[in-house]
């Protein structure tokens, strides 16, 4: 998958914007999306959904005064995961769902998984380079 010049331009923004969000914290559903997120460049607080062991204790462990923005794959499981937690934890705190809509506009439908996000990054060194693959503009 080669990403568009495009996309790779509007990921970088969406993660300024995300990680410009004071208090907040992103869920993602495991270890792969969160590596993925901090290779393309995010840094603020993640939750793994999968390390609580199951949603009534994901939802125990919630802070009430935080903005959670959801990031879970849209699969199946993903979804059903999206709906049960805005409908536990809707009136506790704000949840956003706009930046998994957003990754779903910028890269046309091709992320249905957010460990996919990898594939936008130039290289697997993101500790010391997070910078996105840039695609050498077409000059036709």
């Amino acid at each position: 998958m080669r990403p568009e010049y495009q996309e790779i331009i509007d990921l970088q923004d969406l993660i300024k914007k995300l990680n410009s969000i004071k208090n907040s914290i992103v869920v993602v559903e495991g270890k792969r999306d969160e590596h993925a997120l901090r290779k393309i460049g995010y840094s603020g607080k993640i939750f793994q959904f999968h390390s609580f062991k199951g949603l009534i204790k994901f939802v125990d462990k919630m802070p009430t005064n935080r903005k959670l923005v959801l990031l879970l794959d849209s699969d199946r499981k993903g979804r059903y995961l999206t709906k049960r937690i805005i409908s536990i934890l809707q009136h506790r705190m704000n949840v956003d769902l706009t930046f998994r809509r957003k990754i779903t506009l910028i890269t046309k439908g091709k992320i249905k998984n957010i460990e996919d996000l990898s594939h936008y990054v130039e290289n697997d060194d993101w500790i010391t380079n997070k910078h996105l693959y840039l695609p050498a503009k077409n000059l036709d």
